[in-house]
């Protein structure tokens, strides 16, 4: 695998404070600016949400990667995401996200090991390491039955 990639995407101005992200080959996705903001609308993807988001995404894709490299079996995997905005130093930033992973396995004595790669996956996730905000990691292994 090469070491450097590049990932492009366009906005587009709609109306009000609404948008639209594109990227190749990618469908496009509304967004706007959040309901909590001035003229903010809801029910639209924010960047508050696709940052909270990609954080959660990228814990699942490298978990995902560790567990096959790792001949891992699993149920299950879900899992949410909270992000905290807050002021910082007199300025908005998503200070933490915490990150709640599911993980339904079929045995006992898979926990611990879901466990271990469920921690090395965040240590690992390349958006988290990307970021300065915290990131708290607060797994739960569900065994089946």
């Amino acid at each position: 695998m090469e070491e450097t990639h590049y990932y492009h995407t366009s906005v587009t101005w709609k109306h009000d404070r609404i948008g639209q992200i594109d990227a190749p080959v990618m469908p496009p996705i509304e967004v706007a600016t959040p309901p909590e903001f001035p003229k903010g609308v809801p029910n639209i993807w924010s960047p508050e949400h696709l940052f909270v988001a990609s954080a959660n995404i990228c814990l699942m894709t490298t978990f995902l990667s560790i567990a096959e490299n790792s001949k891992f079996d699993f149920i299950s995997y879900k899992a949410n995401a909270t992000g905290k905005l807050e002021k910082v130093d007199r300025t908005f930033m998503i200070s933490e996200i915490t990150l709640e992973p599911e993980i339904l396995v079929d045995s006992l004595d898979k926990v611990e090991k879901a466990e271990r790669l469920i921690q090395k996956s965040e240590q690992h996730c390349l958006i988290s390491n990307s970021m300065k905000t915290k990131i708290i990691l607060q797994p739960r292994i569900i065994v089946k039955g």
